[in-house]
């Protein structure tokens, strides 16, 4: 049953980010060309939405579904390795035209061309964990 909960929440999130057409190409072309504020506007909504939850997280200790404290680690200080791994994420971005929360979402509209976007998250995502202890962190 608490599985059948986050396929729902993750369907409507789906619907949320196609009609708000986070997913479309030409809003994401339109974003890095500076012509729209229609992506940056749900990206810094997302991104007061993330403060304000963790607040609340951090002062009001939310459990799990378990019962479990919701602990949040710290994170490692630094620059180089945000900013390099910010510039490939990006990088991948523009040149596909998806960020990967839309990817399953992309082939659930029947776009199954962004198939071969998956294969490149998935292949990317384990060569990193094949280099992981190689990379400064």
């Amino acid at each position: 049953m608490k599985l059948l909960r986050f396929l729902l929440v993750g369907i409507f999130f789906g619907i949320v980010l196609t009609k708000s057409e986070a997913v479309s190409w030409y809003r994401i072309y339109e974003m890095f060309h500076f012509q729209s504020f229609h992506m940056f506007g749900i990206i810094g909504l997302a991104v007061c939405t993330g403060l304000i939850g963790l607040q609340i997280f951090k002062r009001a200790n939310v459990k799990d579904t378990n019962g479990q404290p919701i602990a949040l680690p710290a994170k490692d200080k630094g620059f180089t390795n945000y900013f390099v791994g910010g510039l490939i994420f990006g990088l991948g971005w523009g040149l596909v035209g998806t960020c990967p929360g839309p990817i399953f979402i992309l082939i659930g509209s029947g776009f199954m061309g962004i198939g071969i976007v998956l294969i490149g998250a998935l292949l990317g995502t384990w060569i990193y964990g094949l280099l992981k202890n190689k990379l400064p962190h």
